[in-house]
């Protein structure tokens, strides 16, 4: 098992499956009258949240309770932080508490795998700015499975904002190292340079015009057209349209992106009669996602919420009592 978790591409099959596996064990504690395992007795998990967060970071205190560690929460509003603390020194306070491992989002992309040089313990990315975030890779991934037996063979469309999506970026590398085929659909102003310059590049009537392109050096699809890939995939996963982090604009407006890229009750019948709604969270409903496609027999939003705290309970385990120490 890896020291850290630091990216999707730190993952290779059999350890993702391991994982995935040992998520689908830790699932069944849910169930329990004491929902709580011994595992990790007398270790300190340190969630270490410089964004705001409410699905990520509870997941992670779930899990780590579950599994009866010792945990400090710590947010960057009302610490040292504001008073100017560099990263480093939090880093090496943390060092001096004897954290065992350290969950950590960051706006800066890359701080993770800073923090993994400064401590001794575990590094565990909770999202890194507009760069990764393996650990909802894993529970999407977990998802999939549970619901459609398997992953190796699978069509997910990734639609939306991919450019600002972290979560796209590990579902991407995590997806197509278990098997799967992933399109990213989106508006060409919304999908990153490298897969859009290859797209736009094609002459009109070949793929990249007027379907889907491959991207370099990823193994997937760019499309710019959300209804031709719906008919054939088994999974569509809306990504939240993150205008916090947009400075310029990169659509019309709201009515034209739900027009073009949202996903309704009309686009949903359009999916094959197996295939599964995702989203990460948090929605914009009405815009990438309207409250009947959300609340659907089809959607999986809830299932991804309950899936994060088995998937979070089984990295920290493997990272800190697994068969490895």
């Amino acid at each position: 098992m890896i020291r850290h978790l630091l990216s999707g591409a730190d993952l290779d099959a059999d350890t993702a499956t391991q994982i995935l596996d040992t998520a689908a064990e830790m699932a069944t504690v849910a169930g329990r009258e004491v929902k709580k395992l011994p595992a990790l007795r007398g270790r300190t998990v340190v969630n270490l949240f410089y964004e705001d967060s409410t699905r990520t970071r509870i997941s992670f205190e779930a899990a780590a309770k579950r599994l009866s560690a010792d945990v400090i929460n710590f947010s960057a509003k009302g610490s040292s932080v504001t008073k100017g603390e560099s990263l480093k020194d939090t880093a090496l306070t943390l060092q001096a508490m004897g954290a065992d491992a350290v969950v950590v989002r960051h706006p800066a992309s890359g701080a993770p795998h800073r923090l993994a040089d400064w401590v001794d313990g575990s590094v565990v990315n909770a999202g890194d700015g507009t760069h990764e975030h393996p650990t909802q890779a894993l529970l999407d991934a977990y998802t999939m499975r549970s619901r459609l037996g398997r992953l190796a063979g699978l069509h997910v469309a990734i639609v939306g904002d991919v450019l600002h999506s972290r979560v796209a970026r590990s579902n991407v590398l995590l997806l197509t190292t278990l098997g799967a085929k992933v399109t990213l659909v989106g508006p060409p102003t919304l999908i990153p340079v490298d897969w859009a310059a290859r797209a736009s590049a094609a002459p009109p009537g070949v793929p990249g015009a007027d379907g889907p392109v491959a991207a370099p050096g990823h193994g997937t699809d760019v499309s710019y057209d959300l209804d031709a890939v719906l008919p054939g995939v088994d999974v569509v996963m809306m990504l939240r349209v993150q205008r916090e982090r947009m400075n310029d604009s990169y659509f019309p407006s709201a009515r034209e992106y739900a027009r073009r890229y949202g996903l309704d009750g009309p686009r949903m019948r359009r999916l094959p009669g197996h295939a599964i709604v995702m989203h990460p969270g948090p929605m914009n409903r009405g815009m990438e996602i309207t409250p009947e496609v959300a609340d659907s027999p089809r959607s999986t939003i809830v299932e991804q919420v309950a899936n994060g705290v088995s998937v979070r309970m089984a990295v920290l385990y493997l990272l800190l009592g697994g068969n490895n120490r």
